[in-house]
Parts: C-alpha cells; sequence; structure tokens
C-alpha cells in the first residue's frame, strides 16, 4: 500500500503532485466546451495514459481528474446526476495509474456559481454541493483530498467543512491568485494564509493563474504568518498569443529553477497547473532529488512573524439619516416621491436637465437615473446622475447595475460616486444584453444584486472588496428592487431577505397595476420593517398596455385595465386614460407604502407630476 501522505510530509523535503490535465487534454483534441470531468466516463483511455505519463515523470501524488465533479459545474452539461459516476471513475483511473508507490489525491475545484455574499447560493447549499463529491470521493479510496483554484476565501471555507464532515483524511487547500499575490476577491495572501492556517488544514498554498515569479512572492509572504506546510502549483507562465494560439512560455528547467525557491520558501508541495506537461514535472523531479541531496535531508525552519495585514470588521455605517437628504426623509417616514428619467441616447442632456429642474420645482425628492435599461446604451447613469446634482441641485437615485462591470470595476465605480457626492443607489442585477441594442455584447455578472449590497455594505463600512480599510467610510443610502408579482415568489422572497440581510435601507417595486398583487406581496414582508416605494407607470396606450403585460417581469395589467386602454385608444384618448389609471393606483397604495417612483415616459415629466398632483 502506498505511503501515508502525513508520514511523507514528516519524512520528505519536498513532496511533487502532478501537472496540469486540462492542458494535456487540450493537446490531445478536446475542445474547451467540453466537460472534460465527463472523459472519466467515455474516454478513460486518454485519462488513465495521462496519469501514467505523471507518474512516470517521478510525482509522489497524482490528483484525480475531477476538478469540476460537483453537481453545480456538472448539470449545465447534463451531467447533474452522474456526480458519484464521474468522481468514482476519476478515482479508479488514477488509482490504476498510481499502483502501489504514488498517493492519489480527490481534486475539488470551485462551485462555478456565486455563494453568499456575493451570489444568491447560500453558504448550506454550496457546502452540501461540495459534501456530495467530497463523499463520492472517500468512497471511492482516495489518500487526501486537493481543494484548488478557489478565489473567494468563503467558498474554500465551505469545501474544508465539507470535507471535514465526512473525512479526517489530509487536505490541502489552495488559494488563485493575481498579479500582485491577492485573491480574485482582492484578499491579501497574509490573511488568506492565517485564514486556511485557522481552519486547520493541513497544506496551505496557491495554484494557477500566474507564472512562478508571482507564486514565489506570494509565498513568501505566507511564510511569514503560517507555520504550516506550505504548497505551490504555478501555471507555466502566463499564455501568449502565438500564431493563432494561446502558449505557455515557461520552460521545464526554468520551473525546475523556481520549485527549488518554492522549497527554499517553506513549500512542503510543489507541481505544477495549466500549462505544466509531464517535462515540466519531471525536470521539477530532478531539481527537488538535487536539493535533497545538498541539503542531506535537513530541512530548513521558518519563523512565523508578527505581520499584521489591516482587516476586519470595519467601522459601523453612518445612521441612514446622515447619509443623504433622501436617506434622511426615509428615516423620518415622509412619503417620497421619485420620478424616473431615462439618460438620452446622444451626449445632449440639455432636455434632461430641463425635466430635472421642472421636477425640482414640482416637490419631487430625487430622480431616479436607470443604468442601461432594457440593455440600451445611453449616457452613463453615474455621469448623468452627476450632471442633475451638480447643475440642477436635486438628488439622483443612481441605479448601478451588474451587468457591465467586473468587480474591480464595480468598486473603482462606487469609490469615484462617493468621492463626487452621489449618494444615494438602487442596487439592480440588470437586464442581459439579448434584451438590448447590441444583442452580441457580452454581459460580466461577477455577483448579481445580492453580491452588490454586500460590496456597498462592506464600503460603507470602511472595507475594500479584499478586507482591507479604506480610510475612510463611505455613506451609500442604497435600496434594491422587488417584483412583487413574481413568478416564484418564494424564490423573490428569498433573494428579498438576503437583500435586507446584506443592508438594503428600502426597495422600489416593479409598476404596479394590479393593487391586489402588491397587498399579498407587502403581508409576506411586513417583518422587514424597510420603506417600500410603489413603481407608478402610466400606460401611454393599449399596445404600451400590452408590452407591459406580457413583456415586462411581474407588470401585470389586468384585463379591466386593459380594456378601458383599448376603449380610449379608439377614441384618442389613451394618454389621458394611462394617466388616469397610474392617479387611481398611485391613490390606492398611497396608505400601503412609504413612496412612489413615478417613470415618465418619453421623458414627461409634466405627466409625472400631473399623477403626483394629489399628493
Amino acid at each position: 500500500m502506498p505511503r501515508d501522505f502525513s508520514a511523507l510530509l514528516r519524512e520528505e523535503a519536498a513532496l511533487l503532485f502532478d501537472g496540469a490535465l486540462g492542458t494535456m487534454f487540450y493537446q490531445r483534441g478536446i475542445y474547451l466546451n467540453r466537460c472534460f470531468d465527463e472523459l472519466n466516463l467515455t474516454a478513460p483511455d486518454m485519462v488513465q495514459s495521462l496519469h501514467d505519463d505523471y507518474v512516470r515523470a517521478g510525482v509522489d501524488v497524482i490528483e484525480t481528474n475531477t476538478f469540476g465533479a460537483n453537481r453545480a459545474k456538472l448539470t449545465p452539461h447534463g451531467l447533474g446526476e452522474k456526480v458519484r459516476a464521474i468522481n468514482s471513475a476519476g478515482v479508479g483511473l488514477a488509482r490504476e495509474a498510481a499502483g502501489e508507490s504514488v498517493l492519489v489525491a480527490g481534486a475539488m475545484g470551485p462551485l462555478g456559481v456565486r455563494i453568499e455574499p456575493w451570489g444568491p447560493t447560500s453558504l448550506d447549499e454550496a457546502r452540501e454541493l461540495f459534501k456530495e463529491q467530497a463523499q463520492a470521493l472517500l468512497d471511492s479510496g482516495v489518500d487526501l483530498f486537493i481543494l484548488e483554484t478557489f478565489g473567494d476565501l468563503s467558498e474554500i471555507h465551505q469545501a474544508i467543512l465539507a470535507v471535514r464532515e465526512v473525512s479526517d483524511l489530509p487536505v490541502v487547500a489552495q488559494m488563485t491568485i493575481d498579479s500582485e499575490g491577492n485573491s480574485l476577491f482582492g484578499t491579501a495572501a497574509e490573511t488568506f494564509a492565517r485564514r486556511l492556517d485557522e481552519w486547520e488544514v493541513d497544506v496551505l498554498g496557491v495554484n494557477c493563474s500566474v507564472g512562478p515569479q508571482t507564486v514565489l512572492e506570494t509565498l513568501e509572504r505566507m511564510s511569514q504568518v503560517t507555520e504550516r506546510p506550505l504548497s505551490a502549483q504555478p501555471n507555466a507562465g502566463v499564455p501568449r498569443e502565438v500564431e493563432g494560439r494561446n502558449i505557455y512560455l515557461v520552460s521545464p528547467e526554468y520551473l525546475a529553477e523556481y520549485a527549488r525557491r518554492f522549497v527554499q520558501a517553506g513549500a512542503r508541495v510543489v507541481g505544477g497547473c495549466c500549462g505544466t506537461t509531464p517535462e515540466h514535472i519531471r525536470a521539477i523531479r530532478g531539481a527537488l532529488n538535487k536539493l535533497a541531496a545538498d541539503d542531506r535531508g535537513e530541512r530548513r525552519g521558518r519563523r512565523v512573524s508578527e505581520i499584521r495585514i489591516e482587516e476586519g470588521a470595519g467601522t459601523a455605517p453612518l445612521p441612514l439619516a446622515e447619509r443623504s437628504r433622501l436617506g434622511a426623509k426615509l428615516a423620518a417616514g415622509e412619503f417620497i416621491k421619485t420620478v424616473e428619467l431615462v439618460p438620452p441616447r446622444g451626449h445632449d442632456t440639455t432636455r434632461l436637465l430641463t425635466r430635472a429642474r421642472a421636477l425640482l420645482e414640482g416637490g419631487v425628492d430625487a430622480i431616479n437615473v436607470p443604468d442601461g435599461p432594457r440593455a440600451s446604451a445611453r449616457i452613463g447613469a453615474l455621469a448623468t446622475s452627476l450632471a442633475i446634482q451638480q447643475r440642477v441641485g436635486i438628488e439622483a437615485l443612481l441605479h448601478y447595475t451588474c451587468r457591465d462591470r467586473n468587480l474591480l470595476g464595480i468598486q473603482s465605480d462606487l469609490l469615484g460616486a462617493q468621492a463626487l457626492g452621489l449618494r444615494n443607489l438602487l442596487l439592480v442585477t440588470g437586464d442581459p444584453p439579448k434584451l438590448g441594442d447590441y444583442p452580441d455584447a457580452t454581459a460580466v455578472f461577477d455577483v448579481d444584486a445580492i453580491g452588490l449590497c454586500h460590496m456597498v455594505e462592506r464600503l460603507n463600512r470602511g472595507l475594500d472588496l479584499g478586507g482591507h480599510s479604506l480610510g475612510a467610510p463611505t455613506s451609500f443610502c442604497f435600496g434594491v428592487g422587488i417584483n412583487p408579482g413574481a413568478v416564484d415568489l418564494d424564490y423573490e422572497l428569498r433573494r428579498f431577505h438576503y437583500k435586507v440581510e446584506a443592508g438594503a435601507g428600502f426597495a422600489i417595486t416593479q409598476p404596479v397595476f394590479d393593487v391586489e398583487v402588491l397587498e399579498r406581496f407587502l403581508e409576506r414582508i411586513k417583518d422587514f420593517e424597510i420603506p417600500i416605494l410603489a413603481g407608478i407607470w402610466p400606460l401611454l396606450s393599449l399596445r404600451n398596455a400590452e408590452f407591459m403585460n406580457n413583456e415586462v417581469p411581474g407588470a401585470h395589467v389586468p384585463a379591466p385595465l386593459l380594456e378601458r386602454m383599448r376603449v380610449a385608444d379608439e377614441r384618442g384618448r389613451g394618454r389621458e386614460e394611462g394617466l388616469r389609471i397610474a392617479r387611481e393606483i398611485l391613490a390606492r397604495v398611497r396608505p400601503l407604502v412609504s413612496g412612489v417612483q413615478v417613470a415618465a415616459p418619453g421623458g414627461q415629466a409634466k405627466s409625472a407630476l400631473r399623477i403626483l398632483d394629489d399628493l
């Protein structure tokens, strides 16, 4: 039987893991859109052949071909019910290649979905998904687990907890890093090293994303805050495009030299990730053998320093009343009147600002500025909001979506908004690009509205995405959208609960046409105790009513209203009837809610003010 992993760590100066499987599959003609884990069932000879190549290269441990074999990642490929079969086959193929002298590590990677606080998947749900895979790997006979390429510290924590629930086998836990040595969510190497240490993994380290030099610098930082064994499995450099192909240019000799430096920096596990081949691993084997001979098996001790990275819970957010004029009115329980003005398609804001002045004179509290509604290309909502505040003097309520920006861009935008004096935000996920002007445009969606709430709340506590101090907190008054007419109301309520937990201070509904739907929804959320603003939309015509009823999620227009609009249209008075209906709805919802958001289709500020006249 193979030796025990923990015993090997005690006996050997460093243990050698294998290199890339995905790279090698690609070289053998497997396209990137294939599920590589499925190859355990459909191309077992290829998988075992690659394992054999790494065993011949001199590894101590080979990883199973199960990096993405969790239910969340397999389901989009139609393989969600084959979690156990794929993991079991992966272990069997690795075990066959390993023989009696090499250990088998059960490989587990991220779920490929956003978990709280950055997305709708709860921590408990994530842990159960990891647990299902871990149990399958354990039952199939792995010697240890390797959790690798995690960018989110919270997610790897759930994976660790899941493994610990089913097994006491050793765990190697590896984060993936950017060019600065921080996690992909901005967490400093010292911080995630300290956390992994506290969670009592057997080996902690980094893999993927970057080349050997950045990995070495990161290991040196980690070694200052933990005495646990470290691991390093870098890519073979950053891929370069050569004649239309992405090529990893780091040579086996170069990687082997850095493997020696990894060990000198405290690594007890070395290997490779993307771009590394059996030739790279063979070269590392030679370097490790030479290093062991030179050192005569003596290990270098490490002293853990008292480095402290500024992190923590941050400061308490400012009270809502102190964040903005809108926040003060919400906190005081005043009835809020806002009007939505859509940014123009061109760059001339003259008409928009004229309408904004009319709304200010009409007693409106704030102007809602949508962020690319229906995925349309318009002046940026942030720039439009700034122009309204600076040139008109009325507060803007900036709608901010997750669609067009990655995590870094979102944080940069929000810090810029704070610096420029924008304080009110409505955080929404955003319409997908296929609805809009450029259906071939790509969406980002690094987080959804729930994750965005957590980001803003963190900024309001003076912490950036990685948990580091900003020096001073932001002071955003932020709310969220809700859909009282959602098809799956339980799902909508669950998401709303997460948003409120994340600090949302108010909510605005989709346009209300059926007041009874709103009443039932408000009854369901009465325990949340945050101000609710009802969306009011003045129908322009029967065609507009039909569009709202059939193409806007949650906007149910009852049959009697459709009939009223049909009759009015026939008389050429559809717009007037739409205004009359909007005023009737406002009168009915007035006692139920804390305010309204009135739309101004076509920028008709006068129409919006006519609706608000009764207030």
